[in-house]
């Protein structure tokens, strides 16, 4: 659902602050007004979530000293400024020390929304930015992202752990879509070096020449460190690496052989796309292979994640039925075989698509999971033939088992008499279920 679009407005004048108040309600704001900057500093946060507009002359603490308290609390929030006729220098002085812009009196009432608009447009984006860093940064958090109950993702998220505490070159393979750049990341934040820097760069995006400028030596731009240097004591992350050539490959091993024990900088490789009939080791030199690949991490396809698919199908409908302002559409026994035995070749991106539209089309009360599939299977004609092996029917049982169950916890938001009553079970019978498919009932709560 779309986030509210907060405003403070600080003025000493009352008719202003209605004023302001009132046109920008009209326009879908929720705004917050205040008298004076110091009622305005009391109740503003670090993370608050929206931008301020304020007058410049006020009594006691004014436009400009307000400025700078918020610019120092927090330099990204936009702050826009109210001025008089005349006071156009202290504007200009105002957008110099890091306001996000100025409305002279009187003002067109319209641009002033539009302004706003912009304003905590720019803020989300901003806000966005610094969660998604501080999730990057925190290895709980990133390890959380790589859901998933099958013994092969329980293997995966031991042997992240175990390699995020080496300090070798790891190398990263998988089909596409299976979260190799997130594993990256993590990798990254449950080590030591998770407190240094995290640079990232596609080997497919650039030319030869502008890719070793890139990594080692930057066009001699005294502002610009090359990427090597710019993740020294942390990780530099080398994706799409089957496409370096032959020069490039040259150059990394030099620099690598040249590096001290332990590395002065952590490689992360990883390889996104491979020929059917080549493998990594046939595209990269064997002695670069050989030091990338001393740690090495294969991701599973989607297709072997069992009963991980109806979860993650789950997850992701539900998130998009938050956003879309509707219900998640309800997974019947034969719609959850279908998901289970789909060869997902674009694996976990192509079923997010999947939860996606089936969210949309269930709004409409039109559609299927199997058209969707279909539609899907047409859409990736390019990509290599897979083959489904068939699984064990106790393993679609337990899978749709665990799906009901879960899907029911969650309508009950954690009531386990509720989930009793609906799923007509036992208390003991349900709490072994739970136990057996981890299921916990405090995160329904």
């Amino acid at each position: 659902m779309t986030r509210a679009m907060k405003v403070m407005i600080v003025d000493d004048e009352q008719d202003m602050r209605q004023s302001v108040s009132q046109w920008l309600a009209l326009s879908g704001f929720e705004t917050d007004t205040f008298a004076t900057a110091e009622e305005a500093l009391r109740m503003l946060r670090p993370d608050y979530p929206g931008v301020v507009i304020t007058d410049i002359k006020m009594p006691g603490m004014d436009g400009m000293a307000l400025l700078k308290r918020l610019l120092g609390m927090d330099s990204s929030l936009p702050v826009i400024m109210i001025t008089g006729h005349g006071d156009v220098p202290m504007a200009v002085e105002a957008m110099r020390l890091g306001a996000f812009d100025f409305l002279e009196k009187p003002f067109n009432p319209e641009r002033m929304t539009d302004l706003a608009k912009r304003a905590v447009q720019a803020r989300r984006v901003s806000l966005d930015n610094r969660a998604l860093r501080q999730e990057l940064s925190d290895g709980t958090a990133i390890m959380k992202k790589l859901v998933g109950a099958s013994p092969v993702m329980e293997r995966l998220r031991e042997d992240i752990l175990d390699l995020g505490q080496a300090d070798g070159h790891v190398l990263i393979d998988g089909e596409t879509g299976t979260g190799k750049t997130l594993v990256a990341h993590a990798l990254h934040a449950v080590g030591p070096r998770a407190g240094k820097r995290f640079v990232s760069v596609s080997c497919a995006a650039y030319e030869e020449a502008a890719l070793l400028a890139r990594l080692f030596d930057p066009d001699g731009e005294e502002s610009a460190l090359p990427l090597i240097e710019e993740a020294r004591g942390g990780t530099l992350c080398l994706e799409d690496i089957e496409a370096l050539s032959q020069a490039a490959q040259a150059r990394l091993l030099t620099h690598i052989n040249e590096q001290s024990a332990p590395a002065d900088t952590r490689i992360i490789a990883i390889c996104n796309q491979h020929a059917p009939d080549r493998t990594l080791q046939d595209v990269l030199r064997p002695d670069l292979y050989y030091r990338l690949a001393a740690l090495k991490v294969t991701l599973p396809p989607l297709r072997a994640r069992g009963e991980d698919i109806l979860a993650l199908f789950n997850r992701y409908a539900e998130g998009y039925a938050e956003e879309y302002g509707c219900e998640a559409p309800e997974i019947g026994a034969q719609e959850a075989a279908q998901l289970m035995q789909a060869p997902w070749p674009g694996n976990v991106r192509q079923l997010i698509n999947v939860a996606e539209r089936a969210v949309l089309q269930s709004r409409r009360g039109a559609g299927s999971i199997a058209s969707l599939l279909m539609d899907d299977g047409e859409e990736a004609a390019g990509a290599p033939a897979m083959t489904v092996e068939g699984k064990p029917l106790k393993e679609y049982v337990e899978a749709f088992e665990r799906m009901l169950i879960d899907n029911t916890m969650r309508r009950h938001k954690g009531s386990i008499v509720a989930v009793m009553e609906e799923l007509s079970l036992p208390r003991r019978t349900l709490n072994e279920k739970m136990a057996k498919y981890g299921l916990q009932r405090s995160d329904y709560t």
